[in-house]
């Protein structure tokens, strides 16, 4: 969604425009968002506070694909959390809980509370042998401030401590756009993924086989564009050139 449909708080041009041809020509859709900080219902609210009215069921986080991938691997697991209130809620709904002493896993995601005291606290539990998980390995993440830290590069210094290699639900792992295909009852031949980043949303769509458009709304550049080794579909300067009238 940063990016794609808004940066930080402010809606981006032709946004209002793609929702209502995404209603009027009764498109099943998703925003498929790699932050996991805010819930479907605080997205819901962000987003109609900025003139746009979606209801919950059309967000889709990594926040909760981390917690139904958790639930299948260790159910009633426990965990420790660096994290928001998007990926405490989904880990709790998923039948997780907190535990700071010896969690089954250590859970990082963007966090306006990272510290050095969670940083430390969360080498220990994994040198102990908590297993290291990610929402998503986006280094940065556009604001209207510009660009900040996301949980990638959170996630660097305990990996580096702890010579571990985290592993990440979002996207680009082929598991979130699995889960995204379900929830729309869509096949992959008939579904396309928009996004600004062509580490994440591209290659997402790339390895899962879906049609992929790149947005340069956000943090790509048609020349940042051209070193990557693989290639969006099409590419557009933003959402509203997709409901915009054929001349």
């Amino acid at each position: 969604m940063d990016g794609v449909i808004y940066h930080g708080n402010k809606l981006l041009p032709g946004v209002h425009e793609f929702v209502e041809w995404l209603k009027t020509n009764e498109k099943k859709f998703l925003f498929l968002t790699n932050s996991s900080a805010k819930t479907p219902r605080e997205l819901h609210e962000k987003l109609l506070r900025l003139g746009l009215d979606i209801s919950e069921e059309h967000f889709y986080t990594s926040a909760l694909a981390t917690a139904t991938f958790l639930a299948q691997q260790c159910p009633g697991g426990t965990v420790y959390v660096i994290g928001e209130a998007g990926i405490l809620n989904a880990l709790y709904n998923a039948g997780f809980s907190m535990n700071d002493s010896n969690p089954d896993y250590v859970v990082v995601s963007e966090s306006s509370g990272y510290n050095y005291e969670k940083l430390e606290h969360a080498v220990n539990l994994v040198m102990a042998g908590a297993k290291l998980i990610g929402t998503n390995p986006d280094l940065t993440g556009p604001t209207e401030k510009g660009i900040i830290p996301a949980t990638g590069a959170l996630m660097a210094p305990i990996e580096l401590a702890t010579n571990s290699k985290a592993y990440f639900v979002g996207k680009p792992n082929p598991l979130m756009m699995r889960h995204a295909l379900k929830r729309l009852g869509c096949k992959r031949e008939e579904t396309v993924i928009i996004g600004d980043r062509m580490d994440t949303d591209i290659l997402a769509g790339v390895e899962a086989e879906i049609t992929t458009t790149l947005v340069l709304s956000g943090v790509t550049t048609r020349e940042e564009m051209g070193k990557f080794a693989y290639r969006p579909d099409y590419i557009l300067d933003g959402v509203g050139e997709i409901a915009a009238p054929v001349k």
